[in-house]
């Protein structure tokens, strides 16, 4: 779930099947506010161009959908006599583009195509700061994506890392406490490699900061630290002494720093 602003109205949206759903019900909020929300989301399902719109939405994304219930909601649309709800929409003509939910955060939500034809109802302008912000948000939800893609290439050489140890440089027969002892060090000999200092001694001097040396990585170490664990893991299976590879380690992070730093992608990565 997420809150954007929308010209002073919080717009809730959610996220069903990977889709991003906008509250209807805050939309309509910002018009008569909260006690005319669900009138207001009724006069406009049941208008003939709605019935269409949504109806069409259906068709071209919900194979479940039920035409003969819509047709036959389509031919009462103008008439005075004529009511519809959201939920009686969904229910009778299994509609998706459209869900009713209820709890905290509950109201009339709807798939951001229809939710965005519903605000042209309530205000062209209101629409357009609307699809301004929901974009604003989706910019920075990718931001985000590359940001855990790149924690999580870490991560993955970092799996590969500590395989080649454990292949590798411990011995049978050793206790857990052992283990643990040379997977730290392995580490440190990345940390020292790269930053200078052990995680250790990074912790020592930075006693008022909660995370570890790598979080406080800029994105070029990040990417440098990446490359550092898949070469690292190399060396071992090279049978490569922990000496011969700090040194070695250190003149690749030297040289890979001193070219990502020049970067111009990087760069932008850093500035976002």
């Amino acid at each position: 779930m997420a809150t954007i602003k929308v010209l002073d109205t919080d717009i809730t949206i959610v996220k069903q099947n990977e889709e991003d759903y906008i509250s209807l019900t805050d939309i309509a909020n910002s018009k008569d506010g909260e006690q005319r929300a669900a009138d207001i989301i009724k006069n406009w399902i049941r208008n003939r161009g709605t019935l269409e719109f949504i109806g069409t939405w259906e068709k071209m994304y919900n194979p479940d959908f039920k035409v003969v219930e819509f047709d036959h909601f389509k031919m009462q649309a103008g008439l005075a006599s004529f009511v519809l709800s959201p939920g009686k929409w969904i229910e009778k003509t299994e509609a998706k583009g459209i869900r009713v939910k209820s709890g905290r955060y509950g109201g009339t939500y709807a798939h951001k195509d229809i939710a965005f034809e519903f605000a042209s109802a309530i205000s062209p302008v209101f629409k357009l700061y609307l699809i301004k912000e929901f974009q604003r948000l989706k910019n920075e939800e990718l931001k985000q994506l590359g940001w855990d893609i790149k924690r999580n290439l870490t991560k993955i050489n970092y799996r590969i890392h500590t395989d080649a140890i454990k292949e590798n440089l411990i011995p049978k027969s050793l206790t857990q406490k052992q283990i643990n002892f040379i997977y730290a060090s392995e580490a440190d000999i990345l940390n020292v490699a790269l930053f200078g200092i052990t995680s250790k001694e990074w912790r020592k001097s930075n006693k008022n900061k909660k995370g570890n040396i790598r979080d406080e990585a800029n994105v070029y170490q990040l990417v440098c630290l990446a490359n550092l664990e898949s070469i690292n893991a190399h060396f071992i299976n090279e049978g490569l002494s922990q000496s011969q590879r700090l040194k070695k380690l250190n003149e690749v992070a030297i040289s890979q720093m001193q070219i990502l730093t020049k970067d111009d992608n990087i760069k932008k990565l850093e500035s976002k």
